[in-house]
């Protein structure tokens, strides 16, 4: 996810504060109970939480040992959750073998990981912030070194760039940690700050061993492909490049409640191959899309694949009734009280001999189609009913993922440098309808997002979107009205472009934008997406162009490049967001040769006063003015209209009825732990 390349009038777009994203190429992956709750997973999985849905028993319910196969989309580029490469998988595996010392709960809130720390809290504010941490005495590496302040100490330097030898893609609050010691007592570690960090509880988690962070090589190359120690409840075992999958293994030298299994894999699978690895017992756990959801609910509901005994006889009478027509026409062909010579009769005895041979061979083949036929729908329903016995071994767990998708609008476009057009894209939007497109095949109750930093049931979340005004056609095209765009019957290009349609026009020039989106069956929810929008737009006047590129480099080559005037993406939500968001919405700057530093800012759409608001945030020390100022940073964005948030994206995860402990986590970190088999 590089920047295109530095040059006179390119964008640079450096390694620094790595917020991940990725393009949502599948459109989607509920109902019922508290949303939040966990869930015993019995039955078809049409329940869940809105907030995660976790197949949940106590430990004592489930048995050690055995093995469980996750599928993922890829094989991790890196081990190294700190690289530029790093991916969900690569924070999946990180999450099972290394400490994390704050994890997330559902609400998106930081807690003390109680494996790693016996506290960790601010004991000083002035001169400086000091935080210390007392760790858990218990706390050791699997090669027996005790977990302490060296591994904090090489990890702080790795990561706050001032050693450019560590190819490191983030240093967002490790830049303003001024020192890292030995804490007054046994086990405790003192991280004194330089300036003031809210989110200081997003450092040090994951934790990587020293042996890793206090070697450039080390951290650069070794870690990309092994990890020499664990700290976690996992080990690394093996990664296998030719059967794409990682397997980590127990670690007996875990101090905690121990790993119920024996073995977990993480293996790549694309996503349409999932429900016959499923079938074929290949994955226990995956990720799946809203059709194969509703053929495992089926299969809890009763479906059996034969076809209703009413339907064949239905069958039956319109053979009967053939024949019955058959007959008919045969006693026509003799009118009643008609003289026929001899001649004429045997003529007419020839001709009934002839049909009648006819029809018996008619007769004979039908039979013999219409019972090739009942047997392939025999067979058809043998099969059907063993695919749905096998599913009915699986269940369904059903959230909103932890990420969003927003409508990103290019504010280097000509056309939307000028933010009174943006506003009346925004304005012209139904975020409800396209959250419907993709929250309704999930089974997931209809939510628009409303804010740019934090998701649905997250602590402190609040909808902002008013901030953008007035919404629907009329405010858009008064909007759009105020900046010279006017109503014009031109011949718009795009996807329709064969008559005049009346299009805004400015001096001349319709008002067409590229709307550019991901090909390939993959990406066809999202285009669907994008279709809704252009039509939304299009009774405003406004054309946008359907532009399909290529998968694989629609975000490096059109994304990131500033190739686009309108396209999709998602970012993975976040629990610290005025750190994680910051590098999203900051105002691009001019740098010397020419070129625009955009960070991550892909709209290049931003204001000195965002930027100011999000940095108090991240300063801010007290909770309740801490979230004043990014609700304050959020109407900004919304009033800004480079990005519009449309909707959380939906998480559908079929696993294994044998195993617990697993599902949608959305926001929540997983305890790899406690995933087992029932007894």
């Amino acid at each position: 996810m590089s920047g295109a390349p530095a040059g006179p009038g390119r964008v640079h777009a450096p390694p620094r504060s790595v917020h991940r994203a990725t393009a949502l190429v599948a459109g989607a992956l509920l109902l019922s109970t508290t949303p939040g709750c966990t869930t015993d997973g019995g039955g078809g999985g049409t329940g869940g939480g809105t907030l995660q849905s976790v197949a949940s028993v106590g430990r004592a319910q489930l048995e050690s040992g055995g093995s469980a196969t996750w599928g993922v989309d890829q094989m991790p580029a890196t081990l190294n959750a700190f690289q530029f490469e790093a991916d969900r998988t690569t924070d999946q595996i990180a999450g099972a073998v290394l400490p994390t010392l704050f994890t997330i709960d559902a609400h998106g809130r930081p807690r003390l990981n109680g494996d790693y720390l016996r506290s960790a809290e601010i004991t000083g504010r002035e001169p400086k912030q000091t935080v210390v941490y007392t760790l858990n005495p218990e706390a050791k590496w699997s090669d027996g070194k005790k977990i302490g302040a060296a591994d904090f100490t090489a990890q702080w330097k790795a990561l706050n760039g001032e050693d450019n030898a560590y190819w490191s893609a983030r240093n967002s609050g490790y830049n303003a940690v001024e020192s890292v010691a030995k804490g007054p007592e046994a086990d405790q570690v003192t991280v004194t700050f330089a300036r003031p960090y809210a989110d200081w509880k997003s450092l040090f988690s994951p934790l990587y061993p020293r042996s890793v962070t206090d070697d450039p090589d080390r951290f650069n190359d070794g870690a990309r492909t092994e990890l020499p120690v664990s700290g976690g409840p996992f080990e690394l075992k093996k990664v296998d490049g030719d059967k794409k999958s990682v397997t980590l293994v127990r670690n007996d030298a875990w101090w905690g409640d121990p790993a119920l299994l024996d073995e977990l894999v993480f293996t790549a699978v694309p996503r349409g191959q999932r429900r016959a690895a499923l079938l074929d017992g290949r994955l226990d756990i995956a990720e799946i899309g809203p059709a194969d959801a509703d053929r495992i609910a089926s299969a809890h509901d009763g479906a059996n694949g034969e076809r209703p005994r009413e339907e064949e006889r239905e069958e039956e009478r319109e053979e009967e009734r053939e024949e019955e027509k058959q007959s008919d026409d045969a006693k026509g062909d003799a009118p009643g009280g008609s003289q026929l010579t001899g001649d004429a009769l045997h003529d007419l005895a020839t001709a009934r001999l002839v049909r009648s041979e006819e029809r018996a061979a008619t007769e004979r083949y039908a039979r013999a189609y219409a019972e090739t036929e009942r047997a392939r729908e025999r067979a058809f329903a043998t099969r059907e009913e063993a695919v749905l016995a096998k599913l009915k071994g699986f269940t369904v767990h059903r959230a909103y993922d932890a990420g969003y998708t927003q409508l990103a609008l290019n504010g280097s476009s000509p056309a939307l440098d000028d933010e009174r057009v943006r506003w009346a894209i925004a304005r012209a939007l139904d975020r409800e309808k396209l959250a419907g497109l993709v929250h309704e095949p999930a089974g997931l109750p209809v939510k628009p997002l409303g804010s740019h930093l934090r998701v649905i049931g997250q602590a402190g979340y609040q909808d902002n979107s008013d901030a953008l005004g007035k919404t629907g056609t009329d405010a858009a095209t008064a909007a759009l009205d105020d900046a010279g765009w006017r109503l014009s019957d031109v011949k718009a290009a795009g996807e329709r472009p064969a008559a005049p349609v009346p299009v805004r026009a400015k001096d001349g020039k319709p008002l067409e934008l590229r709307f550019v989106v991901p090909e390939g069956k993959p990406g066809e929810p999202l285009r669907e997406v994008a279709r809704a929008i252009a039509d939304m737009l299009r009774e405003v006047g406004i054309t946008a162009g359907i532009a399909e590129v290529e998968r694989q480099t629609y975000f490096d080559d059109h994304v990131v490049a500033g190739n686009f005037d309108l396209a999709l993406f998602s970012w993975p939500a976040t629990a610290f967001p005025a750190t994680d968001a910051a590098p999203l919405y900051a105002k691009p700057r001019a740098v010397p040769g020419g070129d625009l530093l955009i960070e991550q800012n892909y709209t290049r759409v931003g204001t000195d006063y965002i930027d100011q608001l999000l940095n108090q945030a991240a300063a801010e020390l007290d909770e309740k003015e801490h979230d004043k100022l990014l609700n304050r940073a959020d109407s900004r964005l919304w009033a800004a209209a480079g990005s519009i948030p449309l909707y959380q994206r939906p998480q559908l995860v079929a696993t294994n009825d044998s195993l617990a402990g697993v599902g949608a986590f959305g926001m929540e970190t997983p305890r790899y732990q406690d995933i087992g088999h029932r007894s």
